[in-house]
């Protein structure tokens, strides 16, 4: 769901829950977590905060539901996430503004954290490639090795 921040199995804030860029997901098709589903007063309800409260936090982009083709609202999983989670840090004493900041540094800080497990796989294979071509290096040199 495009400018939300959030995944709806995270439990645990060590960097809040998980959360996507502003511009939305990344490719392939939305997890069922991410389908708008539930209307705002359900939404309202399921969260424990104020419909008002909910369209506040959307107008200050803290998040982006869905919207049927009437323009009605629709919160996913995802949006309940990212509701608790803002719920958590104003209770943290937190402003609107310092929500927002909070909530796209965890973003960012998961995309880093993304990133970096790639890496470690790609430098695991480049690792694997250089031992092979190093058993290929002795093996044409005839078992002689100048390191």
């Amino acid at each position: 769901m495009a400018g939300s921040y959030g995944d709806a199995s995270a439990e645990t804030h060590d960097g809040g829950p998980a959360a996507v860029a502003a511009s939305g997901p990344s490719g392939g098709a939305a997890s069922r977590d991410d389908l708008g589903v539930y209307a705002i007063s359900v939404a309202a309800e399921l969260v424990g905060m104020g419909q008002q409260n909910i369209r506040l936090y959307e107008r200050k982009g803290l998040l982006t539901p869905d919207r049927t083709d009437g323009g009605t609202r629709r919160y996913s999983e995802t949006d309940l996430v990212i509701l608790r989670r803002i719920g958590v840090l104003l209770d943290e004493g937190l402003n609107l503004a310092g929500v927002k900041l909070v909530l796209e540094l965890e973003a960012a800080n998961r995309g880093l954290l993304e990133d970096n497990r790639g890496l470690t796989e790609d430098n695991r294979e480049l690792r694997a490639d250089n031992r092979g071509l190093r058993k290929d290096l002795k093996r044409a040199r005839g078992g002689w090795n100048d390191s």
